[in-house]
């Protein structure tokens, strides 16, 4: 639930259990998990998203505001 991007306190509700305890289980399993590989170098390639729709001032009134 948590690395679905559930709170802890949130799990507690659900599952009843208390929150510290969840905590420490979320801990207990990243232990023992393999650690991250590194990645030494910057990708030559990249794609980029069409943000510059989003960014930018509006040229139209919408209900009486910008």
């Amino acid at each position: 639930m948590y690395v679905n991007g559930i709170g802890f306190r949130a799990i507690e509700r659900l599952t009843a259990v208390n929150h510290n305890t969840v905590i420490n289980w979320v801990r207990q399993t990243a232990r023992k998990l393999p650690d991250a590989p590194e990645h030494p170098s910057i990708p030559e390639l990249a794609q980029v998203d069409e943000l510059e729709t989003f960014v930018g001032k509006k040229t139209k009134f919408r209900y009486g505001r910008l």
